[in-house]
């Protein structure tokens, strides 16, 4: 039963990630498409965590942690180059 729901909801987020991917290629506007790549992003990690469930293992918990830290930082840099054109500001006086 629980294999079942497992596959289900795989399919249902392979299908989210596909129309995410749409969104991403034809967004109207670029912050649509950095959206959509967190919410890419968001469903790699379930996706994951799904088929850690279905192996009925834990040796993907690592990898969910370590896409869950890198779509942060992804969605955190691409914020900031949109709000003011650079990632890493350098405003040192000398």
């Amino acid at each position: 039963m629980i294999h079942t729901v497992v596959m289900i909801s795989i399919i249902c987020i392979a299908v989210a990630i596909l129309a995410l991917t749409y969104r991403v290629i034809k967004g109207p506007s670029t912050p649509d498409r950095v959206i959509a790549l967190d919410a890419i992003g968001i469903n790699l990690v379930a996706l994951i965590a799904l088929i850690s469930i279905g192996l009925d293992t834990n040796a993907f918990l690592e990898v969910i942690l370590l896409l869950g830290i890198l779509a942060f930082i992804g969605t955190v840099a691409f914020s900031k180059y949109l709000e003011k054109g650079v990632i890493i500001e350098h405003d040192r006086d000398r």
